[in-house]
């Protein structure tokens, strides 16, 4: 391996790489696993319908964020010492953590939507209130 291989750029690459692959898997698991449950809720106990949805939304999250991950790997300067190294990976590493963060409540709100659908479906019609008759005017 040559000297150049190991310098401070290529060290930063490998870096954010290893922490932005680690936070996805990270946030993807676990909005995986809780996302089951609410899942099931929201398809009024179908399992396998939850199941197949939540995976085919992992799998999109996994999708939009290592895409991210490698379209933003370019630095487009040459890092020099550790200073730059913490400095490009804290501006890179906190881009990655903003994507998964509103990916995160992207989802949120697209799970709520789907809920709220499923409940007004199962409601039962709105009922109009009672009617009273007008007051009569005095001395009729």
């Amino acid at each position: 391996m040559s000297d150049s291989s190991l310098n401070p750029t290529v060290v930063t690459y490998l870096v954010y790489l290893t922490l932005s692959l680690a936070l996805t898997v990270w946030v993807a698991r676990t909005l995986f696993k809780n996302g089951r449950v609410f899942l099931v809720d929201v398809f009024g106990g179908n399992t396998e319908l939850a199941d197949s949805t939540n995976h085919l939304l992992v799998v999109g999250f996994y999708l939009v964020n290592l895409g991210y991950v490698s379209l933003a790997l370019k630095l487009g300067y040459e890092v020099l010492d550790a200073r730059g190294s913490i400095e490009a990976l804290s501006q890179k590493v906190g881009a990655v953590l903003l994507v998964l963060g509103g990916m995160h409540f992207f989802n949120l709100f697209v799970f709520s939507r789907i809920r709220r659908r499923a409940r007004l479906a199962d409601a039962p019609p709105p009922v109009e209130p009672d009617r009273q008759p007008a007051p009569l005017p005095a001395g009729a």
